[in-house]
């Protein structure tokens, strides 16, 4: 399973206004900027996470998009099945029935506790805990930055 690059774009877009205040509209220009995708992608991007109700959007001159919910009640596996539709591990666990080895095949039972811990997991991450992780983060690079530069010999 690889996420594709349209929702990999659309949490990174989801992150950048999960650390704005909320209900803020974010222009579409400082989402492209930041997150060096074109206006044509963003929109498209955009367009599931509008329709499931996590995103909206406003349009004209200081048009934008803007989170509906708050950043906690937005998880990455939300993102990821708006954008990519239901999460299935293997084709047995699409659909009941679909394999008639379904029930004594060893792996049908494996796929499926595989494939959940995979969105328990994407469950447990929400937006606010991103957007505080890349916060400490990009301050532990900060505070690494300066003490290589205070640490390193003069010339």
């Amino acid at each position: 399973m690889i996420i594709t690059r349209a929702t990999e774009y659309a949490i990174r877009a989801l992150l950048f206004m999960a650390k704005q205040p909320r209900g803020e509209i974010v222009l579409k220009k400082d989402i492209c900027r930041t997150q060096g995708v074109t206006p044509a992608f963003l929109t498209k991007l955009l367009q599931p996470l509008i329709k499931e109700g996590i995103v909206g959007s406003q349009r004209g001159v200081g048009g934008g998009f803007y989170l509906l919910k708050a950043p906690a009640e937005v998880t990455l596996l939300d993102v990821v099945k708006a954008e990519e539709g239901p999460l299935y591990l293997n084709q047995c666990l699409a659909h009941d029935g679909f394999c008639d080895r379904d029930v004594f095949c060893p792996m049908h039972g494996a796929w499926r506790e595989v494939q959940d811990e995979i969105m328990a997991i994407l469950d447990r991450y929400n937006f606010a805990h991103l957007a505080r992780q890349e916060t400490l983060n990009l301050g532990a690079l900060a505070e690494k930055g300066k003490m290589s530069k205070k640490d390193t010999p003069a010339e």
